[in-house]
């Protein structure tokens, strides 16, 4: 297996993993959803798990994945405001907490420029 057919695979595990923890352990995630959004946070919590959940499983399939890994690109700048928040509500905490907070933030743009990196791969396949 080549390492542009790898690619969409380990981004795929990442997002089921996250996707997962989602449904596992919801109430870390509760915590950063943004207060302005309507409705309550849990069901944002499980909305984001089971779209992590989705973007996984179309990456894994090539005639999905092109559409697949564009979502999660947008996916990702959408749950940006969520990583800003958690830096915000987080900046009083213990220094390893606060950095892993802080990490969040520019790793939002590696994860983007890999999503549309699989996309553009997808799009040469088609």
């Amino acid at each position: 297996m080549s390492r542009s057919e790898r690619s969409p695979l380990v981004l795929a595990g990442l997002l089921a993993v996250a996707g997962s923890a989602h449904f596992a352990v919801p109430r870390q995630f509760d915590h950063i959803v943004p207060r302005s959004l309507p409705g309550s946070p849990r069901a944002w919590t499980y909305a984001s798990g089971a779209v992590e959940l989705a973007l996984a499983a179309g990456l894994t399939l090539p005639r999905t994945r092109r559409a697949a890994a564009l979502a999660s690109a947008a996916f990702f700048v959408g749950v940006f405001p969520a990583n800003v928040k958690m830096a915000a509500d987080w900046r009083h905490r213990p220094a390893p907490q606060k950095a892993a907070a802080l990490g969040r933030l520019p790793l939002q743009i590696p994860l983007v420029l890999w999503a549309r990196g699989i996309a553009k791969g997808a799009e040469g396949r088609s």
